[in-house]
């Protein structure tokens, strides 16, 4: 099987980069803008709370060696899927909690990981996770990518 593209949204796309590049099986991690309606944002259009995207990450993986599902699992891990639009102190909608799918099949995983974990009550308050279908996915500037390793090497 080739490679394929999952994309998530969980606050700020930094520590969501850092948390899935640690992943076995993840090949690259590209951070971004996505669910807008503004053409090739910058981070400060996005920041504007004008353009409707999120910051989100796009992650390349081996599916013969971690699953969408594996994916999913580390995406409802790292962060707070019952609070709207905020992670931590970071509040806006650009840090809203979503799932972009890529093709039905994704949409039917991410749809059952969802009522799995509402089913299991690990959160006392109901999740907000959007699950959307995949819009055009804006790369975000290059001092953006891999933000924390670069920051953790000096």
């Amino acid at each position: 099987m080739e490679n394929q593209k999952a994309i998530f949204a969980a606050g700020c796309f930094w520590g969501v980069e850092a948390n899935f590049r640690k992943i076995k099986g993840v090949k690259s991690t590209r951070v971004g803008y996505i669910g807008g309606d503004f053409s090739n944002p910058t981070y400060r259009d996005v920041c504007s709370h004008k353009t409707g995207h999120a910051e989100a990450l796009e992650v390349t993986y081996d599916p013969n060696q971690v699953t969408y599902d594996e994916l999913l699992d580390v995406f409802w891990s790292i962060h707070d899927p019952t609070t709207l639009n905020r992670q931590g102190p970071d509040v806006g909608t650009q840090y809203r909690s979503a799932i972009f799918y890529i093709d039905e099949e994704q949409k039917d995983i991410a749809m059952r990981s969802k009522e799995i974990l509402e089913e299991s009550k690990r959160f006392v308050d109901p999740i907000v996770t959007q699950i959307l279908p995949a819009s055009e996915f804006w790369e975000a500037e290059e001092y953006h990518q891999q933000y924390v390793e670069k920051r953790n090497k000096h």
